[in-house]
């Protein structure tokens, strides 16, 4: 996040960013927005972990910043509906093993790809 902000500051003054550059911004604007959450509703600790890994490892990037929070309300009720045991795994184990990582990988993906499939539907 520090280098995310960093860079923010320094964008501002340059017009051309190398796309190294430009990728580490776009992946900072979308974690800003995941870490929010709304006052007096927090948000459990086993679906931050999940929304913070899909971020970390790029099922965010194609998604408009502006779509991230329908994103995760959807992601939240699909894992709820589909997946519920990674979560209770994450929240009893207090730990991402690889098993774990191997079936939200897979639940990402499917999710991932519904959620766009979708938003082309409504264009």
């Amino acid at each position: 996040m520090a280098q995310y902000r960093e860079l923010a500051s320094f964008a501002q003054f340059g017009s051309e960013l190398d796309k190294e550059t430009k990728a580490t911004l776009d992946h900072g604007e979308r974690l800003m927005e995941v870490i929010k959450q709304a006052q007096y509703k927090p948000v459990e600790v086993e679906r931050q972990v999940i929304l913070i890994y899909a971020a970390n490892n790029d099922y965010l990037q194609e998604i408009s910043v502006d779509n991230i929070s329908e994103f995760e309300n959807g992601l939240y009720s699909f894992m709820d509906e589909e997946y519920p045991e990674i979560g209770l795994v994450i929240k009893e184990s207090g730990v991402l093993s690889d098993e774990t990582k191997e079936k939200l990988n897979k639940a990402l993906d499917e999710y991932a790809e519904k959620f766009k499939s979708n938003l082309k539907d409504e264009e």
